[in-house]
C-alpha cells in the first residue's frame, strides 16, 4: 500500500497554503482556479483510484489545464496532500451534541471512523507532522473539548484523543480491506471460505493447535467470515471507553 505523508511539504508555504494568505488580488490575470478547488479535484482522484493515483498531472488533467500551470496554485504534491487532508476534516462537525463524557467521545471515535470509509487514501497518509490547517486544528480542538473538564490532565487528554485515533485507524483499516478484497478478488467472503476450508480441513490437524481450531471455528460461524470489520469496531470502542473510564476514575 502507498504511504505518503503530511508535512513533508516547505512548511511556511503550506501554512500559508492552508489558511489562504496571499490569495488575494494581486497583478496579472485572475486564476481559473481556487487553491480550494485544486485540493477537491485531488480529493476526487484520490477517493476514486487510490493514493496511488494521485500526481500534479492526473489533477491537472482532471482540472483541464496543463501540469506546469498547476504549481502556479499549489508548490509540489507534498503540500497537495496536507490541503487534501485538511479539506477533507472540514466535513466532521464542530458540533459535539450532547450527552456525557462518554457519548461525546464515542461521536468522535464514529465521525472519525466515517471519514476513513468516505476517503480510504486517508489510511495511506501518515500524519506525525499533522497539516497546521484550519480544519485541523478546528477538529483536533472539537476532539479534545471531548475529554475537557472531566478530571484528566491536558497531556492525559492528548493521549486518550491519539488512543481513540489510533483504534479507530486500525479499525478502518480492517473494514476497507475487507471491501476492497472482496470488489478485487471478485469473491463474497463466503465464496472463498467454500474454496479455502475443505482444502484447509485436509491439512490443519487441530489437535496440534486446538485453541486456534476451537476459537476459530466459532469465531467463522458467527461471522460468516474470517473477520466481523462493524462487530470488531463496536467492541473495541466500548472496551476503550470502558479504559478511559477507568482512567478517569
Amino acid at each position: 500500500m502507498t504511504t505518503d505523508f503530511t508535512g513533508g511539504g516547505d512548511p511556511k508555504r503550506t501554512i500559508e497554503l492552508l489558511w489562504g494568505l496571499g490569495e488575494g488580488p494581486r497583478p496579472g490575470p485572475k486564476p481559473r482556479f481556487t487553491v480550494a478547488e485544486v485540493a477537491a479535484a485531488a480529493v476526487a482522484i484520490a477517493d476514486a483510484d487510490g493514493l496511488g493515483a494521485l500526481s500534479m498531472r492526473r489533477v491537472a488533467e482532471r482540472l483541464g489545464v496543463k501540469a506546469m500551470s498547476l504549481y502556479t496554485y499549489v508548490p509540489g504534491k507534498a503540500e497537495l496532500i496536507d490541503l487534501m487532508f485538511d479539506s477533507v476534516l472540514a466535513e466532521v462537525s464542530a458540533d459535539q451534541g450532547g450527552g456525557d463524557w462518554r457519548a461525546r467521545l464515542e461521536r468522535v471515535a464514529r465521525d472519525n471512523f466515517a471519514l476513513y470509509l468516505r476517503h480510504p487514501w486517508l489510511l495511506q497518509v501518515a500524519t506525525s507532522r499533522p497539516p497546521l490547517g484550519p480544519n485541523v486544528v478546528a477538529k483536533y480542538d472539537r476532539d479534545l473539548r471531548a475529554v475537557d473538564g472531566i478530571g484528566l490532565a491536558d497531556v492525559e487528554m492528548d493521549l486518550v484523543v491519539q488512543l481513540v485515533g489510533d483504534f479507530v485507524h486500525g479499525a478502518a483499516r480492517t473494514a476497507v480491506a475487507a471491501t476492497q478484497i472482496a470488489r478485487r478478488s471478485g469473491r463474497t467472503d463466503e465464496q472463498w471460505w467454500a474454496e479455502a476450508g475443505p482444502v484447509l480441513a485436509r491439512v490443519l490437524d487441530p489437535a496440534l493447535h486446538p485453541t486456534a481450531a476451537r476459537v476459530g471455528a466459532a469465531a467463522g460461524a458467527e461471522y460468516n467470515a474470517a473477520v466481523d470489520p462493524a462487530r470488531a469496531f463496536e467492541f473495541g470502542l466500548a472496551r476503550l471507553l470502558d479504559g478511559v473510564a477507568s482512567l478517569i476514575e
